[in-house]
């Protein structure tokens, strides 16, 4: 799924049963379609793990029982998930979904959401991480079809740009929890010169890291499949797709990284006493 691959640098970036009011069905059909709710349990047990490296990182003394729970807490899979979904189908609109919901509910779209989810799970073991980043790096500026297919891909869906937005966006938000409560003293504007002090180290991890999980997840795919995807893509459906998807995640993981920047605040003022 195009805007799944969302993934906020400094905020770490199983089914969900849930019911839903019937005149939200033919969006949420797409989501569940698109494995939405098991690539957000995949990204609260990311978010779990990145609690503790938080944790070691900037709170004195480490992590506490009351700061995983306020972790746990933060990373809430329902809450993540209501948040997706109402900001996907504000911003889907109107759109058609017929033709998306053939083609992710046929036996290639299906694959290509599995292959998705086992990469983003198999890409939080740092030695698959690694291996997946060095195979693309070897493959990088060279005339490779599969990198050209995937190329193609990331170009039509701006994944690089787009990941880099909801990357900085976090960063800001996280500073701004920080300083609502209380451990930075910071302007809005030297939050703004910090967060984009990262740009193009931000900008280079994120089209590694996209590039890496793209080629190890669509590598079993036919022939010609990434470049149907691709196509698809190109629609107007298809860029509704990508555009609601990336707003949805990325309010998502703001919401969350405000939060996760507040409760450092309080864990710092609290062991500080």
């Amino acid at each position: 799924m195009v805007g799944a691959i969302v993934r906020a640098a400094a905020t770490g970036a199983a089914l969900i049963a849930w019911s839903l009011p019937a005149w939200a069905s033919p969006t949420n059909d797409l989501l569940k379609a698109l494995g939405v709710p098991q690539i957000i349990e995949i990204m609260r047990d990311e978010g779990i793990e990145y609690g503790d490296t938080l944790a070691a990182d900037m709170i004195p003394g480490g992590g506490t029982e009351n700061w995983s729970a306020t972790v746990a807490r933060i990373y809430d899979a329902d809450r993540m998930l209501a948040t997706v979904e109402e900001v996907f189908s504000a911003e889907f609109g109107d759109t058609d979904p017929s033709a998306l919901l053939d083609f992710f509910t046929s036996e290639t779209g299906q694959q290509i959401v599995s292959l998705e989810l086992s990469a983003r799970n198999a890409m939080r073991e740092d030695e698959i991480e690694d291996a997946a980043r060095a195979a693309f790096n070897d493959l990088d500026g060279t005339t490779s079809g599969p990198l050209a297919a995937i190329s193609d891909f990331v170009a039509t869906n701006d994944l690089v740009e787009a990941n880099l937005v909801g990357a900085l966006n976090a960063n800001y938000m996280f500073y701004l929890g920080l300083v609502d409560g209380g451990a930075l003293r910071m302007s809005e504007s030297e939050i703004l010169t910090e967060v984009w002090s990262s740009e193009e180290e931000t900008r280079a991890d994120t089209r590694e890291w996209v590039y890496a999980f793209l080629l190890m997840a669509y590598r079993p795919l036919a022939d010609g499949v990434v470049e149907e995807y691709t196509e698809l893509s190109r629609t107007d459906a298809g860029r509704a797709l990508n555009r609601a998807l990336f707003a949805g995640f990325n309010r998502m993981y703001d919401d969350i990284s405000y939060a996760l920047g507040m409760a450092v605040a309080r864990e710092m003022q609290v062991q500080e006493l």
